[in-house]
């Protein structure tokens, strides 16, 4: 326990909690549906604050479907029962719904096909669409919208049909805060909340409404336990010229912290409060809210005539950067995390052929190794520990059901990270246990080459991420291969582990037209998965740096701040070419230097023979 935070664990609940199955939820839900004259329901994987991690309050899909991925959109009709999700859940989404009712809405040939095209091509003209309007974003509501407003739909954006079904539903969570001290972050929390203003001055807001938890986190130093891997409290936020409301149960701020905040004109007020005091602000102000993370019951809220920019919240764009203290800070927290890898890899060599080793006790083996490092808090996310054909699944997360043993042949891929008081990792390693084949090195060589060529990168300020995607994909391209996913997702400091606006991906629209700034921090995560077989992914974490002036202006680079081995087994040398072998050995070099002091003599030797140099 660290300053009396609880270290998270994983979610249990809904083993215990779901006892009727899932048809018979979906008959409920239909019979709710009919009683509410009702022809389309619409559920996402969000909760009021549009997150990626939600509490098990609001986790309906896995309730209802049965599916555990973290992203989906689930949409029910009287004969129709679909779910869309993104390429990393597509295998396992198939094997998840199967005898529960829900079809797996997979598009064809790479052609997008989401639910709102969908809803486009099957609904009648005069239907009735509901949803709950808390825990849709306005942006997403108004897609909806647009794209039936030839079939006079009627709307219903303030229908839960979830509540008088769900017995037995999870609470929503009660933990405390605690204060982030500054030591940590590196500014106080008076200095945030007047660099807000000061934007706010300059883009002539007079409020700005806060929605994403990590905003309010950075912005007020305050952590907490209420959401799985995420160390944040529920909360929403109104910034003023004057004061900062803050809407949360008061239970969870200590007296100690209530009175910094009230010295600050930091106002508690409860959290059910949060659109009634929305909709009491002056009609004649002007408001900032981020369209995309903001409830169109919040939206919906704010009071007519009310000037409303929308756009990216300051904090999102004040905390990408990240200060020198953090990023001090984060050049600690990868040695600590570096070591607990190494020792557990270590451990791992040693014990290959036990029959106790499985995807699940791995998982619990290596979070226990960097439980034993000061200021952690607990995993930044489920661990992925999937051995052969289950690491084709990007998003792979064992259960009792799938756990696989680990036997003495075959690829086995480990994602997994920590959050500390001092930082937050995420980092990839895929490992051969036994003799690799020669397409396995291959496949991983190419999947080397693109970690290798984005971490190299060099380019001038003010290139944005889809920029850079290509540089990860080279290799893999010119073979016919490809991965699904985006290349690299910002990361947070001791918040969440995918924290924007920084990405590097495909697409060219969203964020990953964010501009890359010195400061940021982002992983570096290309893969190839074979179905069926087996996946690879190396994942590191690289933090941007301004390089030099030339008189063609500044330009970037990035440093890996990642520690740990790469698997020398999996390499084919000849698919290298010199500045990649270079970069490898000066990588290892540095794993070799940071980690070793902390090692025992017998860890030291196994790590210099993991990290010795290779030639041609």
């Amino acid at each position: 326990m660290v300053n009396g935070f609880q270290p998270f664990e994983q979610p249990q609940y809904f083993i215990r909690l779901y006892k009727m199955n899932n048809t018979e939820k979906l008959s409920s839900l239909r019979k709710a549906m009919k009683e509410n004259l009702t022809d389309v329901y619409i559920i996402p994987s969000t909760d009021p604050h549009i997150g990626e991690y939600v509490p098990g309050h609001w986790q309906i899909i896995r309730w209802l479907t049965g599916f555990t991925g973290s992203a989906a959109t689930v949409v029910i009709t009287e004969s129709f029962a679909g779910l869309w999700t993104d390429s990393r859940y597509y295998i396992q989404a198939e094997k998840q719904l199967i005898d529960t009712g829900f079809v797996l809405m997979k598009p064809s040939s790479g052609v997008k096909y989401d639910f709102v095209f969908w809803l486009t091509d099957n609904i009648d003209s005069g239907s009735k669409i509901a949803l709950n309007g808390r825990i849709f974003s306005i942006d997403l509501t108004r897609k909806i919208e647009k794209s039936l407003v030839n079939k006079k739909i009627l709307f219903d954006f303030d229908s839960d049909l979830i509540s008088s079904i769900w017995t037995n539903r999870p609470d929503m969570p009660n933990n405390p805060a605690f204060d982030h001290s500054v030591y940590f972050c590196g500014k106080e929390r008076a200095v945030k909340i007047a660099d807000v203003r000061e934007v706010m001055r300059m883009k002539e807001i007079d409020y700005h409404l806060l929605t994403s938890l990590d905003d309010i986190m950075w912005m007020l130093n305050i952590r907490g336990s209420d959401i799985p891997y995420s160390p944040v409290v529920i909360s929403f936020a109104i910034v003023g010229k004057e004061q900062v409301l803050l809407f949360i149960e008061e239970s969870k701020i200590p007296l100690k912290l209530a009175a910094v905040f009230d010295k600050l004109e930091v106002v508690m007020l409860p959290y059910e409060e949060t659109a009634g005091i929305l909709s009491s602000l002056p009609s004649d102000s002007s408001i900032l809210l981020n369209q995309a993370t903001t409830s169109s019951v919040l939206f919906n809220s704010v009071p007519p005539g009310m000037k409303i920019t929308e756009d990216l919240t300051i904090p999102t764009q004040l905390k990408a950067v990240k200060n020198k203290t953090e990023i001090d800070n984060i050049g600690k927290v990868m040695i600590k995390d570096g070591v607990a890898l190494t020792r557990f890899f270590f451990w791992l060599e040693k014990n290959i052929g036990s029959d106790l080793l499985t995807e699940l006790s791995l998982g619990e083996k290596i979070n226990s190794f960097r439980s034993e490092n000061e200021n952690y808090l607990g995993p930044s996310f489920s661990t992925i520990v999937a051995f052969k054909d289950h690491g084709a699944l990007p998003h792979y997360s064992a259960t009792n059901e799938s756990d696989k043993a680990i036997d003495t042949d075959g690829i086995l891929l480990i994602d997994s990270g920590g959050q500390y008081l001092d930082g937050t990792t995420d980092i990839t390693r895929t490992i051969a246990i036994g003799r690799p084949s020669g397409r396995q090195k291959q496949d991983f060589s190419l999947v080397l080459k693109g970690t290798i060529n984005l971490a190299l990168a060099k380019f001038p300020d003010g290139t944005k991420g889809y920029q850079l995607d290509v540089l990860a994909r080279k290799a893999l391209w010119e073979n016919g291969l490809n991965y699904g996913h985006g290349t690299g997702h910002g990361v947070g400091f001791c918040l969440n582990v995918h924290e924007g606006p920084q990405n590097i991906g495909q697409g060219s629209g969203g964020t990953s037209k964010t501009v890359i700034k010195p400061g940021m921090l982002i992983s570096d995560e290309p893969a190839i998965y074979r179905e069926g077989e087996y996946g690879i992914r190396i994942e590191n974490l690289i933090l941007c740096f301004e390089e030099e002036e030339t008189e063609f202006g500044n330009f970037l680079k990035f440093d890996t701040v990642s520690l740990c081995f790469i698997d020398k087994s999996l390499i084919d040398i000849s698919l290298l070419d010199k500045k990649e072998i270079d970069w490898l050995n000066s990588y290892h070099a540095e794993v070799y230097e940071k980690l070793s002091p902390y090692l025992s003599g017998e860890e030291k030797e196994w790590l210099k023979e993991k990290t010795s140099s290779i030639c041609r």
